[in-house]
């Protein structure tokens, strides 16, 4: 991969690292740190990558948590592996239940859209497969810093103080009180370079390291998850629990310009990515910053997203196929709609036709592009009393439209936002990448895409250009560094345009590439609190 050393228009926070023995990336120093010291003591990108899911847990506890969903793309010995982890709804999630009880749309908090964790379940799944140290020592940093505590960074006490304030509304109630005791001990969010200890969350942490997570699922944690959902109103019990594997899959790709650009199928919407790449492909693009080039990739990314939102769900109750999505003659029907103006997308008639990211790399050429999520900050709220779990609100993305591909229903997965990506060419591998934060992702990972494909941008010049959010209708955010004359000049066109300062909505994400000679050079995002950890 060749990158167009005279143009780098975004003065980057950071410079390309590079290595030879190994990489990680993430957005958490600490986390990535602990990953590194994995490969120097012999360990392999998979071990990295883990120990760092894991220590993400106690380090960003915001974005991820016990009760997480995981995604992995894994690179080795000449194929591309997948597994998705993420969860299913408990058995007495009902359409009929919430229609019963008044919900127009699956709620965002309390116990109504968790979904089983899928991570830990991840974690040992993966490390039975491909992993090479015991499956132990990958618990021990993160144990530690849950134990002994740790400085809190900026991002993170920017992150506590909003969940802070979002939950405001249920600090009274019992079944969030478990969050508050957990993560607010002291009745109010830590400060930048506060020592956060998490005690809860190293007992649990030693019971999976114990039991390779079973303690999560068949064992006391499942008890503990089972006994606080009966006593506060959930609807998860341990029979779910127990039922839940995760599930190795096939990766899904499109070829953009040379190279294949890959991702976990539905449920996840990785994709929409792919769809989008698709549609986009189409077109020329010879200059990055021209009204043009961000009319074409909005209204790409706009037709594509509409699309995924109305179609993509747990596969088994998919009615159209994936293979469908990534047709040329889909590709070209959407393509067909992009004008000089901004449309107002509607889905097509397919019948006619809050998360942490990572990656590792090693000298044997296993890399690993990872994803974890509780979906919004810190989940349903629900956190369990005394062990530290935060479970997840996935179940909040269902839909109560009975016509749904993804409408709710008990032991099913919803539509699912996290997705890692990995780029090959040739057969070879390019390398894991990848831009959390939601609906944000597959735009994130279009944008990086096109940076490093269309215009040659190196890794950390990809992450650090300003980014557009498509938010819904004509409405796009921009960042405050997106030249004036582009923002009206898409106003012009149609596109409702707002600068949003707030770095946090256009996603963080985290590069590694390999060239011809093997050597690494890794990316960590500019909008956090990230580093490369190199050997």
């Amino acid at each position: 991969m060749q990158f167009d050393a005279a143009w780098y228009p975004y003065a980057s926070r950071r410079e390309v690292v590079y290595g030879r023995r190994g990489m990680v990336c993430t957005s958490q120093t600490l986390a990535a740190q602990a990953g590194l010291d994995m490969l120097k003591q012999g360990g392999n990108a998979v071990d990295a990558a883990l120990a760092t899911a894991i220590s993400l847990v106690v380090l960003e506890p915001t974005s991820n948590g016990l009760g997480s969903d995981a995604f992995a793309l894994i690179w080795t010995k000449g194929k591309l592996h997948g597994l998705n982890g993420s969860g299913w709804s408990p058995q007495g999630l009902t359409w009929e239940d919430l229609h019963d009880k008044g919900c127009a749309a699956v709620p965002h908090r309390g116990w109504t859209p968790v979904m089983v964790p899928g991570a830990p379940a991840a974690w040992a799944e993966i490390h039975e497969q491909f992993g090479k140290l015991p499956f132990e020592a990958l618990f021990e940093p993160a144990i530690y810093y849950a134990e002994h505590g740790y400085a809190v960074m900026p991002n993170l006490a920017a992150m506590l103080a909003e969940s802070w304030e979002s939950f405001a509304p249920y600090r009274e109630d019992e079944a969030f009180s478990g969050l508050f005791s957990t993560f607010f001990p002291q009745g109010r969010p830590a400060q930048a370079g506060d020592i956060l200890r998490l005690p809860d969350h190293a007992a649990s942490l030693r019971l999976l390291r114990d039991t390779r997570c079973r303690a999560l699922y068949d064992g006391e944690l499942a008890d503990a998850i089972d006994d606080w959902s009966r006593r506060t109103g959930g609807y998860m019990r341990k029979e779910d629990l127990a039922a839940y594997a995760p599930q190795w899959v096939e990766p899904i790709h499109t070829n953009y310009r040379g190279y294949d650009v890959w991702e976990i199928p539905p449920n996840g919407h990785g994709l929409v990515v792919l769809m989008a790449m698709n549609i986009a492909k189409g077109f020329d693009f010879a200059e990055r910053d021209t009204v043009e080039s961000f009319h074409r990739q909005i209204e790409a990314m706009k037709l594509a997203f509409t699309d995924g939102r109305q179609y993509i769900a747990d596969p088994r109750f998919m009615k159209t196929d994936v293979s469908y999505w990534l047709s040329d003659a889909y590709a070209d029907m959407r393509r067909s709609l992009i004008g000089e103006e901004a449309v107002l997308p509607t889905p097509t008639d397919a019948n006619n036709g809050g998360t942490v990211y990572l990656c590792a790399a090693d000298e044997e050429g296993n890399m690993v592009s990872y994803i974890q999520s509780n979906f919004d900050g810190f989940g349903s709220g629900i956190v369990i009393p005394g062990r530290g779990i935060a479970l997840n609100d996935r179940g909040s993305n269902f839909s109560m439209d009975r016509s749904s591909d993804n409408c709710v229903g008990p032991r099913k997965k919803s539509y699912h936002t996290i997705i890692p990506g990995f780029l090959t060419k040739d057969g070879e591998p390019i390398g894991p990448f990848g831009v959390m934060g939601g609906f944000m992702q597959p735009q994130g990972q279009m944008q990086v895409l096109m940076n490093t494909i269309d215009y040659h941008l190196n890794p950390q010049a990809a992450l650090d250009a300003p980014r557009w959010q498509w938010v819904g209708g004509k409405r796009i955010e921009v960042e405050p560094a997106i030249p004036s004359e582009i923002v009206e000049g898409l106003r012009a066109r149609g596109h409702d345009v707002v600068v949003n300062p707030n770095i946090i909505s256009y996603g963080r994400g985290q590069i590694i590439w390999r060239n011809d000679e093997g050597v690494l050079m890794g990316a960590t995002e500019p909008r956090a609190d990230g580093v490369v950890a190199a050997w």
